[in-house]
């Protein structure tokens, strides 16, 4: 399986330009959504958490953290990822790839997965609750009908 440094090293190497830190994570979040429903699969094993600017996988903050941009990721190997992983994110890519990472977090705090894992915590406060995978494959793939 893959992690979500080998996802996240990927997707860079897709863009010509560096691309916000926070954007790197919602298309993280799409990846591993999406992954679910079209491989019923997850993508990596890292938890995603429900932050107050949208979901944010814990393990890649570490990484980046205090950087606005990102445009390599020597942490992840994206070579070890299946054929199935890559065609997963190209999707991804071509489909929320053009929005910022504001338009992607607006998006994000309009769908199912991240509003159930905010439950009970006031908008703007910070919380280390985990958007649980089941709530993501079963919110997505009722968005195919």
């Amino acid at each position: 399986m893959a992690t979500v440094h080998d996802v996240a090293a990927y997707i860079l190497s897709k863009f010509d330009e560096p691309i916000t830190a926070m954007k790197l994570q919602k298309l993280c979040y799409y990846s591993q959504a999406w992954h679910m429903v079209w491989e019923d699969r997850e993508l990596f094993p890292e938890k995603i958490e429900a932050w107050a600017n949208g979901p944010v996988v814990r393990d890649l903050y570490a990484k980046h953290r205090g950087q606005f941009v990102v445009q390599n990721w020597q942490w992840g190997r994206p070579q070890d990822l299946d054929d199935g992983e890559k065609e997963s994110i190209d999707v991804v890519i071509e489909n929320y790839g053009k929005l910022t990472a504001q338009q992607l977090s607006e998006l994000t705090h309009r769908e199912d997965p991240w509003l159930i894992a905010r439950e009970g915590v006031q908008d703007g406060q910070r919380s280390d609750q985990v958007i649980p995978t089941g709530i993501m494959h079963a919110y997505y793939l009722g968005q195919l009908d």
